[in-house]
């Protein structure tokens, strides 16, 4: 399969571009259930400085976005009792897609269809750069994760596992 050095405009990186976010891109070959395991091999880095966007909701439905490090799992526990809520689940495919407008597999943080709630996993904030999916599936954007919370306002919280 040619991989592509280039991919179209995506609502992510339109809206990166309109807040002044420099950003380098990184395609790489889709693969089902592949995971940030799959496109931290073929690019090359650590999979724990390639972060996954969780469209997540708690008890009353509110969605919310987690970014957590590729290599580690979310504690709904720990993250529901670190943003004050009952309960936090991971949406269904077609609910997390309503919400961001992408497609499961290719959901960013930015540009979402929706205003909610974003959370970073703490350490993700201390790492030099990030590799973050940039609004399709093979395709991530990389950057300095302080943007996250400059222009996201992400809320730090611990809740890796």
């Amino acid at each position: 399969m040619a991989r592509k050095n280039h991919v179209s405009e995506t609502p992510a990186t339109q809206w990166l571009r309109t807040q002044g976010v420099v950003f380098t891109e990184h395609v790489y070959d889709y693969v089902e259930h592949g995971g940030t395991g799959e496109s931290s091999v073929q690019l090359g880095v650590p999979e724990h400085e390639v972060v996954k966007t969780l469209v997540m909701q708690d008890e009353a439905a509110r969605p919310l976005v987690v970014l957590m490090h590729g290599d580690r799992q979310v504690s709904t526990k720990n993250l529901a009792r670190a943003i004050g809520r009952k309960s936090v689940e991971p949406c269904k495919p077609e609910v997390a897609q309503r919400h961001s407008g992408y497609q499961v597999g290719g959901t960013s943080p930015f540009g979402f269809r929706k205003d909610v709630p974003v959370y970073v996993q703490e350490t993700i904030l201390a790492l030099p750069r990030i590799l973050i999916n940039g609004g399709r599936r093979g395709y991530l954007v990389g950057m300095a994760p302080s943007v996250l919370v400059e222009k996201l306002h992400a809320k730090a919280v611990q809740c890796a596992i």
